[in-house]
């Protein structure tokens, strides 16, 4: 599950990225409205959170063009987080189509708190749990667990298998899940793919001997499948 942080300051982004991949999300980063339009254009994210006062195109002209596209992209949940704290600004993102408004300074816990929140209200208002055997995903919690104990996964870890769960039964290219966990990451190398794939198998193997198992479809790419399946099959 992806998220959009469009936030100019770089130091503010970068701080905001980490404490939501310490909540088991992927984030994306864009530092202008141009190229959060653009990303917005051909991508799909979970929820964006947005600033309002951006360099290249303000954020409220990015929320206009994404809520005027067609189908469940232009549909994606935002929040608004800006130091635009007034009335009046914020009557205008609500009303432009933000979901929800956070003024800046913020505490973290609320933000993560409506973020939260806003995913529960996508999937509409319940916990959406993905399986593959005893091994399940919820996605509000952002747990993963093996008959009913907590996984412990990195980050990336975490990003990968999320991406092979919600797809469970069926293969996911090297080159989707490189573009899920490494996103905008210009010296990340498609190759890493194969390490955290490498290191998922061991703790499923360790954790969930009897459950899944991914398993490398060659040309094509991965697939999380019940231990023992056939993957020709799946």
């Amino acid at each position: 599950m992806r998220i959009l942080l469009v936030e100019d300051n770089i130091e503010l982004s970068r701080w905001l990225s980490k404490a939501l991949h310490d909540s088991n999300l992927a984030v994306e980063c864009a530092f202008n409205g141009a190229d959060a339009d653009a990303l917005l254009h051909t991508q799909e994210y979970a929820l964006v959170i947005l600033d309002m006062t951006l360099p290249k195109m303000d954020g409220l002209e990015v929320l206009r063009r994404l809520r005027a596209r067609p189908g469940a992209r232009g549909k994606t949940p935002v929040m608004i987080l800006t130091a635009r704290g007034g009335l009046e600004e914020r009557v205008q993102g609500l009303n432009s189509g933000a979901d929800d408004y956070l003024s800046k300074p913020f505490e973290l816990t609320e933000l993560e708190a409506r973020v939260k929140a806003l995913l529960r209200r996508s999937h509409g208002g319940e916990a959406l749990v993905h399986s593959c055997g005893a091994l399940s995903f919820d996605t509000v919690s952002r747990m993963f667990a093996y008959a009913g104990a907590p996984l412990a996964l990195t980050p990336r870890e975490h990003a990968v298998l999320e991406a092979l769960i919600t797809r469970s039964g069926r293969a996911v290219s090297k080159q989707k899940l490189f573009d899920e966990v490494f996103a905008l990451e210009a010296d990340a190398n498609i190759d890493a793919i194969e390490l955290y794939i490498h290191r998922i198998r061991k703790k499923l193997e360790s954790a969930a001997p009897d459950a899944a198992a991914i398993v490398t479809l060659r040309g094509i790419g991965y697939l999380l499948q019940v231990r023992g399946a056939d993957a020709s099959t799946a």
